[in-house]
């Protein structure tokens, strides 16, 4: 269930400091371990905790994940008495509870009944007031039952002896913290391998949590992931209540938020406008200029001059050292062709690759599955496009979607191509088109079949900044993107 998935999910980033910021002045948690110990050491003393054999070394290959510098890692036995018994007087009323009444789940949640100490006190296991009870028979442990007992009457209380009893050495770490750790798959999963007993009858044994590899965050830290927890699984569990409205949410999310973060990519919003960058409008005198040399040298045909951009059709605002372009003034932009699909002489044994728009994977095309032959492409229009051309579907259902050619190749009819000027960045054309890929699928909307052309394309506006900060752009946009993906 998605619900779980997140829990699962949000448990163990939170116990990897990935939920909560580290701060300076929260201390080390290295500090907090010599405090513990030395708690410890005066509870031995007292006679209030037995002294057991020192527990081994952690050592690299036990350490199953990375933890921020400020934590540490520790072993469970260290910083909590494990299964203790309590001492108090035999009339004192107490609570009991029976494994029925404590919760699964995520929850702390459970109930108990009232009893008087002398009627409970042998033959189950004993806790008080924040001490961690975690199910230790299956499927009880890998159901997540486990709490935080709180409220005891008297303090004080018995229960199953299917149950593990953690209680803090010190108050300096924190008894919903290592509830919520408890409740991770990081936990349950090794818990579950170590189980003993027959089949129906296995249990965790208390060697298993004495050894368990905990990460310790300093006190405030852990106060923090608890906040951080609570609010975050309160949420979980609200949507949990309409399971469609959860599904349609992980599902929409991820490409809600890359369209985002794309628009405010090519609005200006995700970078400093830098003053050294100089302004666009400079880049684009520049790059007129290129074009006219490229006509006069016959190496592309000189077109019917594109329309002014007027105010009307500009859709949102650019800052102001950017300027408004049209696709066709940019780059050189060609569309492929089809080789007679009769002329065997045209594909047999062919070495070029030959695109068709189901090729394209709006990333980085390394091989292309199709051949043409050198005759194919003497004889016919078919264009070979270079190396970092950037390329968008023209037809059908594929409208829109985008490549980049990370190899020459040519392409059929149904595909555009464009080999940008010098100073405009082939990644950044990428990701503008990629953001603009529902306005060509508006464009091309109303026939039978939904196309755009080469004509309408290359009319598009499109913002251009200065060729430093399409680079930057770019450089944002392969950091930011890669997490919308890894939400899905």
């Amino acid at each position: 269930m998605i619900a779980e998935q997140l829990r699962k999910s949000i448990l163990q980033a939170a116990i990897q400091g990935k939920l909560t910021e580290q701060l300076p002045e929260d201390g080390d948690a290295r500090d907090l371990l010599k405090e513990i110990q030395k708690e410890k050491d005066q509870l031995i003393k007292e006679g209030k905790i037995k002294k057991e054999k020192p527990l081994p070394e952690i050592t690299e290959d036990e350490i199953h994940f990375e933890i921020p510098e400020n934590w540490c890692w520790v072993r469970l036995g260290e910083i909590t008495d494990i299964n203790p018994r309590n001492k108090i007087d035999d009339d004192t009323p107490v609570s009991f509870m029976p494994m029925a009444l404590l919760d699964e789940g995520y929850s702390d949640n459970f109930k108990y009944e009232e009893y008087l100490w002398k009627d409970v006190k042998s033959g189950f296991t004993h806790f008080s007031d924040n001490d961690i009870v975690v199910a230790k028979i299956t499927p009880c442990f890998q159901n997540r039952k486990s709490a935080v007992m709180k409220g005891l009457i008297n303090k004080y209380g018995a229960g199953t002896t299917e149950l593990h009893v953690i209680r803090p050495i010190s108050n300096l770490v924190s008894s919903s913290y290592l509830l919520y750790l408890f409740k991770t798959e990081y936990f349950i999963s090794d818990g579950i391998l170590s189980m003993t007993g027959t089949a129906g009858q296995q249990r965790v044994g208390k060697t298993y949590v004495q050894n368990f590899i905990c990460p310790l965050p300093p006190m405030e830290e852990q106060k923090r992931i608890v906040e951080r927890l609570i609010s975050l699984i309160s949420q979980i569990e609200e949507l949990e209540k309409d399971e469609t409205k959860l599904a349609v949410l992980q599902k929409s999310f991820p490409k809600k938020m890359k369209n985002s973060i794309l628009k405010y990519a090519i609005q200006g919003k995700l970078t400093n406008q830098l003053e050294s960058d100089g302004d666009a409008r400079d880049l684009l005198k520049e790059i007129q200029k290129e074009k006219e040399r490229l006509i006069k040298e016959g190496k592309i045909k000189k077109e019917k001059p594109l329309p002014a951009i007027s105010e009307d059709e500009i859709p949102f605002d650019i800052p102001d050292n950017w300027c408004w372009v049209r696709l066709g003034d940019i780059g050189i932009w060609a569309a492929g062709a089809t080789p007679n699909r009769s002329r065997i002489q045209y594909y047999q044994n062919g070495t070029i690759p030959w695109l068709k728009t189901g090729d394209l994977n709006d990333n980085l095309i390394q091989e292309i599955p199709e051949y043409i032959t050198e005759l194919a492409l003497k004889d016919t229009s078919v264009k070979l496009q270079p190396k970092g051309t950037v390329l968008v579907a023209m037809y059908g259902a594929t409208i829109g979607k985008i490549g980049m050619l990370n190899i020459e190749a040519t392409t059929n009819q149904a595909c555009c191509g464009c080999n940008t000027y010098n100073g405009v960045y082939n990644w950044y054309l990428f990701y503008f088109l990629m953001s603009h890929k529902q306005e060509f699928i508006n464009q091309g909307a109303g026939g039978a079949q939904p196309n755009i052309s080469r004509e309408k394309i290359v009319i598009n506006l499109m913002p251009l900044p200065p060729l430093a900060e399409q680079h930057r752009i770019v450089e944002r946009l392969n950091q930011l993107l890669p997490l919308c993906d890894n939400l899905e």
